[in-house]
């Protein structure tokens, strides 16, 4: 959670009750429908009550040079593409939405931390391949994957830009077919709840 360096809320808490008295009186940014920034704000506005006017962009980029100007008020957005400016204190972080306080951004609670622990978002990403294809291929592919995440300068990179790297079970395609499956039904019926559809 993230917003224009001069906004006047200074927490979390703070930033949750000046949405829902402003109402559409704030906008927030996102990179369009459909993008991390649109679905976890979407999430955020539910679990609040906040009504904000929402602003579509084309990528977080342009959120982010808008809310450098002061344009807009706040934005949801994955710490990779936020880090540094906020390292920078060129935009105020509320908090980040995970179990642990980030690496990267150590100074930022968490939103457990900041009074909100149902608020619980990550941007993740995996590697698929087309169904019917052999396991065999699947477990070398799965090997190379994990071989990769292994690797020091490669967890360093990653870890410095803010990712978090699976471990242990984590990493196999059975723990990632269940969390693929819980994560369809928990932001289907959060979208269902905001009246977003499918075009």
């Amino acid at each position: 959670m993230v917003a224009r360096n001069d906004f006047p809320p200074k927490n979390l808490q703070e930033f949750v009750a000046h949405l829902k008295s402003a109402d559409d009186k704030v906008n927030e940014g996102h990179a369009g429908v459909g993008s991390v920034s649109f679905t976890t704000c979407t999430m955020f506005n539910i679990m609040t009550g906040a009504k904000p006017t929402r602003v579509p962009y084309s990528g977080t980029g342009p959120v982010i040079n808008d809310m450098l100007a002061g344009k807009l008020d706040y934005a949801c957005d994955q710490i990779v593409n936020l880090a540094t400016q906020i390292q920078g204190a060129k935009i105020k972080a509320y908090a980040i939405a995970t179990e642990k306080r980030s690496p990267a951004l150590p100074d930022v609670p968490t939103s457990t931390e900041a009074a909100l622990p149902d608020f619980k978002v990550s941007a993740w990403n995996a590697l698929f391949a087309p169904k019917g294809t052999p396991k065999e291929i699947v477990a070398k592919l799965n090997d190379a994957l994990s071989k990769a995440l292994s690797d020091p300068a490669t967890r360093k990179r990653l870890e410095d830009l803010g990712g978090v790297i699976p471990e242990g079970q984590e990493r196999t395609p059975e723990h990632l077919a269940k969390f693929v499956g819980s994560e369809v039904d928990r932001w289907g019926k959060a979208l269902k709840t905001a009246g977003v559809t499918p075009r």
